[in-house]
């Protein structure tokens, strides 16, 4: 029996070290190897096809192991020292066990995953052909018994644990603050819908039909923009008839066709709701192949316009041109005083602040102050939330420009240490 707890045991840190090594191995990975002509790398590849159902074996195994080395313990226990040795030898396992299973091999097998992955891949591959069956069904037996509709792959890495995860490679040093800020941009992006992301209404360049090839020129000199909704002269901008290319404007005053009438090169202008999600644009956007989309609210009306450029800096933030002017969305003016444009996003000033407002009924910092006032506010008008004073700096118009955000002596210290844009 002192045999069997010993072969449990070196058999319960084979185990800690294939989870631990698989877990951190991606297919791509696996290819790489593959590539390099590693042994076991083809099989490896396999089991990252399919990552639950042989990770799940794992675990059923791990528990296996686990439990039946204690009681072993416990049985010899008992026969040797009586019913306060079951208690002392239990104690002392779990602590050994933790040592030498848990934290040695798991540190050893993250530290070394692809030579782990490698070695152990032929035994990983056997406990998914060996435990298989049992582990669906105990999987489908916890599925029957949790509310709602459970899920049929079995233990997953939530949202959250990865978020963890990030946060912890980044204080590490493995994982640098660029590819922090990725991985968040990431996940942030799947919530985020087009009316988050669109150039909103009043800053849309359009250009009316009856206007000259020329004018098309000029307007795209003048904001560097390569592509222009055209609508209808006699109505207004929701009455968009198509979108006109720079390329397709210059081809044609190059052919010397400058009296060509702007209807005759538009192409087919997209549409898209409001509450579109940015991930699904952007795949419609790779897939049918065009870069721009206007956006619309559900009586039909234009609200902004997207472009592939907008989807993009929600990822990898703002991609300035030499026509973009620079100005800083967001800076500090002084101690606990801050100024910013008036389209700054909620999440991203709850996130240069380290607050959290609201964004439920509104997306910019101009729209919150409007929902606080409930009317256009004068220059120099005030409102307050959550140890937050906004001042409406710059008002032009029905429309606040730029706003001066005060944080009280007793709220939280920010997070902010110098001028971010």
């Amino acid at each position: 029996m002192w045999v069997l707890v010993v072969v449990l045991v070196v058999l319960g840190s084979l185990l800690a070290l294939a989870e631990s090594s698989l877990t951190r191995m991606t297919r791509v990975k696996a290819l790489a190897l593959e590539e390099e002509g590693r042994r076991n790398a083809a099989l490896l590849v396999r089991l990252e096809t399919d990552p639950p159902r042989y990770l799940n074996s794992v675990y059923l195994a791990v528990m296996i192991v686990q439990n039946g080395s204690a009681i072993l313990v416990a049985i010899l226990a008992e026969r040797e020292f009586g019913g306060l040795g079951i208690t002392i030898a239990s104690l002392v396992f779990t602590l050994l066990y933790f040592v030498f299973v848990e934290a040695m091999s798991k540190t050893f097998g993250v530290l070394h995953s692809d030579r782990v992955a490698l070695a152990l891949a032929p035994l990983v591959w056997f406990l998914g052909r060996l435990l298989a069956w049992p582990t669906r069904g105990l999987i489908g037996l916890a599925n029957v018994l949790l509310p709602g509709k459970g899920i049929k792959a079995g233990p997953f890495v939530s949202e959250e644990e990865i978020r963890s995860m990030v946060q912890v490679g980044t204080e590490e040093g493995s994982i640098d603050e660029g590819e922090r800020a990725l991985i968040h941009s990431i996940f942030e992006f799947g919530d985020t819908i087009a009316r988050e992301v669109m150039v909103p209404r009043p800053d849309i360049i359009a250009i009316e039909d009856d206007k000259a090839l020329r004018d098309v020129q000029a307007l795209v000199l003048t904001h560097g923009t390569s592509r222009i909704p055209v609508y209808d002269a006699d109505e207004d901008l929701d009455s968009v008839i198509g979108i006109v290319f720079a390329k397709d404007v210059l081809k044609a005053l190059h052919q010397g066709k400058h009296d060509m009438p702007l209807a005759d090169i538009v192409r087919e202008a997209r549409w898209v709701p409001e509450s579109k999600k940015a991930a699904d644009l952007l795949k419609e956007m790779q897939r049918e192949k065009f870069h721009m989309a206007l956006v619309t609210d559900e009586y039909g009306s234009v609200t902004g316009l997207v472009s592939l450029e907008d989807l993009l800096e929600e990822l990898v933030g703002e991609i300035t041109d030499e026509y973009d002017r620079e100005e800083a969305e967001f800076e500090q003016v002084a101690d606990s005083v801050y100024r910013t444009s008036g389209k700054t996003s909620i999440d991203d000033l709850n996130e240069l602040l380290d607050v959290d407002l609201p964004d439920e009924d509104w997306d910019t910092v101009a729209g919150l102050v409007l929902d606080l006032l409930g009317h256009i506010p004068d220059e120099g008008e005030e409102c307050r939330i959550d140890g937050l004073t906004f001042t409406a700096e710059e008002v032009k118009g029905r429309r606040i420009e730029r706003v001066l955000i005060t944080r009280d002596p007793d709220a939280e210290p920010s997070l902010v240490e110098e001028p971010a844009t």
